[in-house]
């Protein structure tokens, strides 16, 4: 087939990126090379417009066993014990088949983990949809609550925490991050480098089919009017082969076959085999006759580039052929040796006795596009509104009307679909700060938590992306962990576009100078960009997974009030920020003005002040405040228990709405017996941390002295009647 410049365009190339094919081969491709060249050199694959800014995230630390650059993150929590995670986007797939594309969003991120060696033991999500109102909402709701569940429950591993959020940014093109964990032996860490040659390639797991064709390549386009017709490109997932496939190489995983195993994930078989090669320095030689297919008279071109789901390509020790083979026959699996690995640092393609396709490995990986693209950046918004001019509204009816919204609605709908207890190590759910996940068997935990704020990264990047590492931070702190590290998946539209890619460059400054301060480095994560339509680019949305450690379950706490007559004690200092936050969306529909400011000296002595506290059990219950501001902390803490609170008026600010509902960062909220009291605020005033006492627990309402009195009971009803009546 002749190479035209229209097949070059469909293949998502530019011009100038096809000139270089042809200069680094010294000739025209073929369409099988052209294919490949395609797969390997787009956007969701070579991170050709990210790994400029990328490299200068931290990504080193006394517990990082393994940082990006391979299937997932790993760190060391002690005991020989590893945790091995990584969150990715599955945004466009969800978008045209919300089901599929969701399920096997979960599936894809399940075996970069445990392709590592690691036994599942979490997953979480980050879903972002369109305005609730959109003809597609509810059906795309649906449809990914739907298929999340449908694979994370088939399998059996338990969906801990997460969170869905609603805004017109996404009406055509909602984000779908998943997360892993898996826990592994740290002496028994599998890596996808390819070592010597002449050893067996072997693929396993599902038969290749024609689904998934040119999927990484849709990932790294935008969407137009004709996104229907992209469906072809979904992949299909089976959680029940999964789970087959799981066991198959967990067993084999136990003696030392294994050189390096690679899931075929985003551009299939084209993808692992060339990292595997690339990351070894070596060549790899494919049999395409022997690749299991489901379907008849598949080509080379569709079998290098298909994205069926459920297959892993192996590189084997010599004469483990054999032992491998009956594990996966066992498990009902397929097993075929399908090539070697060569000195010739080729990727060579054989089919039907003849060779068609030989490209240099270093072609399609280290001598990819690399772009430093230009961008701009984005001044700190002014502060502009007054809140006196402002139409004036009761205390009460702000609070009840922000309960209600869709975005700070009880999430049960969402979350009840997902089963959080199999396996039985989960030791605290979803709804709290972090979800907690017990070692099997032993006496401590993880926490986990995943966040973004996109609000806060639209208004000013830099400093948004410092608050949503923050706020991983102190979701973890406030159950009681040490924050270890994160992984982080970039939702970002065009970055041909010089203000997307200032949001994204500015907003990495951020995750940088945060993550550095706290020594809470990046481990892994994913880049997706072209999220938009019609060059209409979603908001910068960076999520962040974030991982800590608790040492014994004994001193895990939650946010659940625990007893009558105690004290709550705000930590750190409430300015009044309204700007980007909750109150003057729902309440006013104002989004205009800067973030709150992020400082990271205070963010950094109030967390591991409280994480004392805990450790020293001087705390009862704590909770971190951000999105809606105090008072909805206090009311979460509230509505989760059997108490209510009776809650101080503030003294020194002149409005009250800014107290309550500002979201000044760095704040935390900790439930304290009055015999402990004083030891409490000695110990703060000792680390120069700012601390007030603002309400008591009591029984029955939430009461705002000299403002309102409601039954708790009411209070929870109204947080559940926005999706209980969508």
């Amino acid at each position: 087939m002749k190479i035209t410049n229209t097949i070059v365009e469909k293949h998502g190339l530019k011009p100038e990126e096809y000139s270089k094919i042809k200069e680094l081969l010294k000739r025209e491709p073929n369409f099988l090379e052209l294919g490949i060249f395609s797969a390997m050199w787009n956007e969701h694959c070579s991170y050709k417009s990210s790994r400029i800014h990328l490299k200068n995230l931290p990504t080193k630390g006394k517990q990082v066993i393994q940082g990006p650059g391979e299937n997932a993150g790993v760190i060391d929590i002690g005991d020989d014990d590893a945790i091995v995670f990584k969150i990715e986007s599955h945004n466009h797939p969800s978008y045209i088949e919300p089901y599929q594309g969701a399920a096997t969003g979960v599936g894809g991120i399940l075996r970069d983990v445990f392709t590592m060696g690691a036994r599942p033991i979490a997953l979480l999500n980050s879903i972002h949809f369109g305005s609730p109102g959109h003809p597609k909402t509810k059906t795309l709701l649906n449809g990914v609550v739907s298929g999340i569940s449908g694979y994370g429950n088939c399998i059996g591993i338990p969906t801990v925490a997460g969170e869905t959020k609603f805004d017109s940014t996404y009406n055509e093109n909602i984000l779908v991050n998943a997360m892993a964990v898996g826990c592994a032996d740290k002496n028994k860490i599998f890596y996808s480098k390819a070592k010597g040659t002449n050893k067996s390639v072997v693929y396993v797991g599902s038969k290749t089919g024609r689904d998934g064709i040119h999927g990484a390549s849709m990932a790294s386009a935008e969407f137009d009017e004709n996104s229907e017709d992209k469906k072809p490109t979904v992949q299909v997932g089976d959680p029940f082969t999964e789970k087959l496939l799981m066991e198959a190489c967990l067993e084999l995983m136990k003696d030392n076959s294994i050189i390096s195993i690679q899931d075929m994930g985003a551009a299939g078989l084209t993808s692992s085999s060339v990292e595997m090669a690339s990351k070894g320095d070596l060549g790899i030689e494919l049999q395409l006759d022997k690749v299991p297919c489901r379907e008849e008279g598949m080509t080379p071109y569709e079998m290098m580039l298909s994205e069926s789901q459920e297959r892993m390509l192996i590189v084997l020790e010599d004469k483990k052929e054999k032992d491998a083979k009956k594990i996966f026959e066992k498990w009902d699996l397929d097993f075929a040796i399908i090539g070697k690995t060569t000195n010739t640092n080729n990727l060579t393609l054989k089919f039907e006795n003849e060779t068609v396709g030989e490209i240099p490995i270093d072609a399609l990986a280290s001598k990819a596009p690399l772009y430093d693209r230009k961008w701009t950046k984005t001044k700190l918004p002014e502060k502009k509104i007054n809140i006196k001019d402002l139409k004036k509204i009761k205390l009460e009816d702000a609070l009840l009307k922000i309960l209600y919204s869709p975005n700070q609605s009880n999430k049960s709908w969402v979350t009840e679909q997902f089963d959080q207890m199999v396996m039985t190590d989960t030791a605290q759910r979803s709804g709290a700060d972090a979800a907690i996940i017990r070692i099997h068997k032993k006496e401590k935990a993880i926490a986990v938590t995943v966040d973004s704020s996109a609000n806060y990264c639209k208004a000013h990047p830099l400093t948004g992306g410092k608050q949503i590492v923050c706020e991983s931070w102190r979701n973890l702190i406030a159950v009681g962990a040490k924050p270890i590290a994160i992984t982080n998946c970039l939702n970002f539209g065009n970055p041909e576009n010089p203000k997307v890619m200032g949001q994204f460059a500015e907003c990495l400054i951020g995750l940088k100078e945060a993550c550095e301060f706290l020594d809470f480095p990046v481990v892994s994560g994913n880049v997706s960009f072209y999220n938009g339509t019609n060059k209409k680019n979603i908001d910068p949305t960076p999520v962040v997974g974030g991982v800590g450690l608790i040492q014994n379950t004994k001193n895990k706490i939650n946010h659940l009030l625990k007893k009558e007559g105690n004290i709550i004690l705000q930590i750190g200092k409430t300015f009044g920020h309204l700007y980007q936050s909750v109150f003057f969306k729902e309440i006013y529909s104002i989004t205009e003005g800067p973030p709150p400011d992020v400082n990271l000296p205070n963010e950094k002595n109030n967390g591991m002040s409280v994480l004392k506290l805990i450790s020293d059990k001087m705390i009862a219950s704590a909770h971190d405040i951000s999105a809606g501001g105090l008072i909805l902390a206090l009311a979460e803490m509230s509505m989760s228990s059997e108490y209510g609170l009776k809650i101080e008026k503030p003294q020194k600010l002149s409005n009250i709405m800014e107290f309550y509902f500002g979201e000044d960062q760095g704040r935390y909220l900790v439930e304290i017996e009055p015999k402990n009291l004083q030891n409490v605020i000695k110990i703060l005033n000792k680390n120069n941390i700012f601390s007030e006492s603002i309400a008591v627990v009591q029984k029955d309402y939430f009461e705002v002295l000299d403002e309102f009195k409601i039954n708790t009971k009411d209070l929870y009803k109204t947080n559940n009647k926005w999706y209980n009546n969508y």
